[in-house]
């Protein structure tokens, strides 16, 4: 009789319902990751995997509005310059340990430690005594005027009123820190096994150029709601093989889609095809530091003028880009502003790349020599090709591609080690100064161009300072046509997103921001 019970109990099992089975969502990612470390890391494959990992005071929903994160409430002083944050009790690391206030205050000195040399220190520069920290010219790290009221409360005082600081503090610069995690293992705190966080997943692996795998973080303080239990992030320059991979089913969403491909996905693959605006620039950095470009502006000019951006959208990226003739893309509260010469039509324009770089001393049998660099992808080459054909039938000059992949390149850029380099700018919160910030001459190494103007950092300075929402505008508008005088970026076109999702995922949002945290997803059985 024994053996019978066995026999049927053993029966029903193999017949159940396998409700306990690992579900694992499985995401392009774009680049091997440069770090986790986020006050090291500066690209959007690194971001993403960020945001799963760990949350800041404020976090985004899934339509990417800002709401509560760690913070439950805050209070704004009469003159907006100092914020009380509230932090939740409930909220843990996942090793799980208490998450205080401490927390955020030991990871925004350490963001802003010149030791830390974090490229993006400036986001925090808002912060009463963060700039003079973090250029070194005041060493105490209690003058940055951030500080833990008791274990529950954050107090945050800024140098003026700030329109975009909460939208800032959903950047990972503004992450809390795990003090004990980071003292224990050093440069190897953020290793499987070493990294703890506080986000609704942890870092279970890491295998280069294979897969970061997440699993959910039982600690997460809403982790009832998180449906995922897996995430794999999976490296894939290739735009192309990640397609085939998407259509065999070995990933439920893409980081893109090939630009060559947009016109068959649309047509074959409709109910998965994902395409919206991005608050985001496509363009080309132009060395200033680099002999061919340093004082001739009226030649970087002419560069710009020789790209036809319409061609480049149309019968290139064939997404819905929005050709740039101006830095900033749409945003809120702010005018766009373009070149001049965009009323021009197309053979104006041609007329005066053409004499403008003649005045630069160029000619059919001396024409200029450059070098672009980008990062390895298909979309990348193929733009890199047609704007160097079209400089060389407009100019006559004489182009030559180089491409690397995504951590040499960063190691390129930051050491200046181009003449002319791809690079995107994606907005860190929807505001124009997360655009023109970047341009200001003391930013550092975010700052591609190298570019300094004396005028353009005053203007920018009158827009920090500012309390009036339109007076600000204006301030930043006036500081991105000086940008666009100097010329020391080609704008090409304001990004939109493209993304294959797989029918089965579920609380997929498109928003201006592309945020898509994976605890707001699901997968249908």
């Amino acid at each position: 009789m024994l053996t019978i019970l066995r026999l049927v109990a053993f029966a029903l099992f193999l017949y159940a319902p396998l409700s306990w089975a690992e579900t694992v969502l499985q995401r392009g990612n774009g680049a091997e990751p440069e770090t986790l470390d986020f006050h090291k890391s500066s690209g959007v494959p690194e971001a993403n995997i960020q945001r799963d990992l760990f949350e800041g005071l404020v976090t985004e929903s899934a339509d990417g509005k800002l709401q509560p994160g760690v913070a439950e409430s805050w209070e704004t002083s009469a003159d907006g310059k100092t914020y009380t944050f509230h932090l939740r009790k409930e909220v843990k690391w996942s090793d799980g340990s208490t998450l205080t206030a401490a927390d955020f205050v030991y990871a925004w000195r350490r963001a802003l430690a010149p030791e830390t040399a974090s490229d993006y220190a400036f986001i925090l520069w808002p912060v009463a005594g963060a700039e003079s920290y973090s250029k070194g010219e005041n060493k105490d790290p209690a003058s940055i005027a951030v500080k833990a009221v008791d274990p529950h409360t954050l107090e945050v005082q800024l140098k003026a009123p700030t329109a975009y600081f909460l939208g800032m503090l959903t950047h990972h610069m503004a992450y809390p820190l795990p003090q004990a995690a980071l003292e224990k293992f050093g440069k190897d705190w953020t290793k499987p096994g070493n990294l703890v966080s506080n986000g609704a997943y942890r870092l279970s692996e890491w295998q280069p150029q294979s897969h970061i795998k997440l699993e959910k973080n039982p600690q997460y303080r809403d982790a009832a709601d998180v449906t995922i239990d897996a995430v794999k992030y999976i490296p894939t320059e290739d735009k192309n093989t990640e397609l085939k991979r998407f259509r065999a089913g070995e990933l439920d969403i893409t980081d893109d889609i090939p630009s060559d491909q947009t016109a068959w996905v649309k047509e074959n693959l409709p109910d998965t095809f994902r395409n919206s605006a991005y608050i985001g620039t496509y363009y080309y950095a132009l060395n200033l530091e680099n002999p061919a470009f340093k004082d001739k502006p009226k030649l970087r000019r002419a560069l710009s003028l020789a790209i036809d951006r319409e061609i480049l959208t149309e019968k290139i990226t064939q997404s819905g880009e929005i050709p740039a003739y101006g830095w900033v893309p749409a945003v809120e509260g702010y005018t766009q502003q373009t070149m001049e010469e965009k009323s021009l039509d197309k053979a104006a324009r041609v007329a005066l790349a053409k004499q403008l770089y003649a005045e630069s001393g160029y000619t059919a049998d001396k024409p200029l020599e450059l070098e672009i660099l980008y990062n390895t992808s298909d979309n990348h080459k193929k733009l890199a090709v047609a704007v160097a054909a079209m400089w060389k039938q407009t100019l006559g000059v004489t182009t030559q591609l180089r491409n690397e992949e995504w951590k040499v390149y960063l190691s390129s850029r930051s050491q200046k080690q181009f003449q002319v380099i791809r690079s995107g700018w994606i907005g860190d919160y929807n505001d124009a100064y997360s655009f023109l910030g970047l341009f200001k001459s003391d930013v550092g190494e975010m700052n591609p161009s190298n570019y300094k103007n004396p005028e353009f950092d005053r203007l920018m300075k009158e827009a920090e300072t500012q309390a009036d929402a339109k007076l600000r505008s204006e301030a930043m508008g006036q500081a991105e046509r000086v940008l666009l005088a100097d010329m020391p970026i080609v704008p090409v076109y304001h990004y939109t997103t493209q993304h294959l999702v797989s029918s089965k995922v579920t609380g997929w949002v498109d928003n201006v921001m592309d945020v898509h945290p994976s605890r707001y997803l699901g997968i249908k059985p």
